[in-house]
């Protein structure tokens, strides 16, 4: 039930995100548009989900980032799945308590998505090498965009995943040691 509710609202974020150029193409910054997602992933990866579990929701949410937007489909697929899988691996260093932690750590984790997909657009694009020299400027306001809302839906994702019971993370942590 769980999975399938952060599914759901993955997939809201994802059409939500895919619809958001609209609004800031008024502010003309490029690349403003946060990544709605990826704090999700960031969320499944620290809060222990299974490897199973949550390398599928990675790679449903991804994919569905990659059918819904613009990117080629299986880049959104393989980052997202690998940031989650990097999120776990580390996660226990992480201490995403505070608004300004999981500003850094989003921080951190968007300028790495951001970078493998510029990378791997540079690998994989034959046709025309100066795509991303042309998506470079987009990194930075997309970095501090998808950082200024994670903390939100970090908040939206610990509330799904103590099943709205007003509890705390600490005392999930205590009650579970």
């Amino acid at each position: 039930m769980k999975n399938t509710l952060f599914l759901l609202i993955g997939f809201v974020l994802v059409l939500v995100q895919s619809n958001l150029f609209r609004v800031f193409d008024l502010l003309s910054i490029p690349g403003l548009v946060p990544s709605l997602t990826l704090p999700m992933i960031l969320f499944m990866g620290v809060r222990e989900f299974g490897a199973v579990k949550g390398a599928g929701l990675a790679f449903l949410l991804g994919y569905l980032n990659d059918l819904v937007g613009m990117t080629p489909v299986g880049l959104s697929t393989f980052t997202f799945v690998g940031l989650f899988l990097v999120a776990r691996t580390v996660g226990n260093r992480f201490a995403t308590q505070t608004f300004l932690t999981q500003a850094i750590v989003s921080f951190g984790f968007a300028l790495v998505h951001s970078s493998l997909k510029l990378a791997l657009i540079a690998i994989f694009s034959r046709r025309d090498p100066y795509v991303p020299r042309t998506l470079l400027p987009f990194v930075l306001p997309h970095t501090i965009s998808t950082t200024l809302v994670s903390p939100f839906i970090l908040y939206l994702c610990q509330r799904l995943d103590l099943g709205g019971s007003g509890g705390s993370v600490r005392t999930l942590r205590r009650s579970a040691s």
